[in-house]
């Protein structure tokens, strides 16, 4: 990967941290989109720090108009983009049947219209260079339903669908297009919900919820998702596209 450009979107994020660290460590220049603008500039100088390179470039997915020229952005400065990680998400939980309207838009504007518009930003650009790869982050919670995640389960699912969708219509143009889906990870959008025993909770399973554990007995790493996010855009992966790759320990008994 290296000598190549990458850009990750909720770079300032626990998966999308670990990406951007995982992806610079391996001689990419990162382009990092996030809306924090100060948790980003702290990682770029870290990344520098470390030897590598990964430059801020604040945005919200949300804003199409925003992305669009983000994306234009990063080509000017740093060079035509070989890489895309879609990591920007958000989690809203609550019961379907009271989920408030806002908490529903967010949701879906964030996880799958985010998705959306970063994704034809860059592959646009892709298609006219015949080359490229990209990844979506979503969720094992994709396919498998949930206690108190209906907007969140289908965010995710819409941004998996769509980026097997769009990988099937770039494939001739050599862009390759993938997911992974993680688990239960130790990131701050997860660790903000717990309260005592919640942790062990997700290892042992919750038969009230309808939810089995972990059979490898642990909550994921960030650099786990990373790793797996690494090899998807990797040419170890030049022949894969359309692909689900589920990184969560076993806890959807391999669905």
């Amino acid at each position: 990967m290296g000598n190549t450009v990458a850009l990750v979107t909720g770079a300032a994020g626990g998966i999308g941290e670990a990406v951007v660290r995982a992806l610079a460590a391996r001689g990419a220049v990162v382009a990092m989109v996030d809306r924090n603008e100060d948790r980003l500039e702290d990682l770029a100088e870290q990344v520098r720090d470390s030897g590598g390179r990964a430059e801020a470039f604040p945005a919200d997915v949300t804003d199409s108009a925003a992305v669009e020229a983000v994306v234009e952005q990063a080509e000017q400065r740093l060079g035509p983009l070989a890489h895309l990680v879609n990591g920007a998400g958000v989690l809203r939980l609550g019961q379907a049947r009271a989920f408030a309207d806002e908490d529903w838009a967010t949701t879906f504007a964030v996880n799958a219209a985010g998705v959306f518009f970063v994704s034809r930003a860059v592959v646009n650009r892709m298609v006219e260079r015949r080359r490229g790869a990209i990844v979506t982050v979503a969720s094992n919670a994709a396919g498998t339903a949930r206690v108190d995640m209906a907007a969140y389960s289908a965010s995710k699912a819409a941004a998996t669908m769509f980026t097997k969708c769009l990988g099937l219509e770039v494939s001739r143009f050599g862009v390759r297009c993938n997911v992974v889906a993680p688990g239960s990870t130790n990131t701050p959008m997860l660790t903000a919900l717990w309260d005592d025993g919640a942790q062990q909770a997700s290892i042992d399973g919750v038969s009230s919820a309808f939810r089995v554990g972990i059979p490898l007995g642990r909550i994921a790493q960030p650099q786990h998702i990373a790793d797996a996010v690494v090899f998807l855009l990797s040419d170890q992966a030049a022949h894969i596209t359309m692909h689900d790759l589920t990184v969560d320990g076993g806890a959807t008994l391999g669905h």
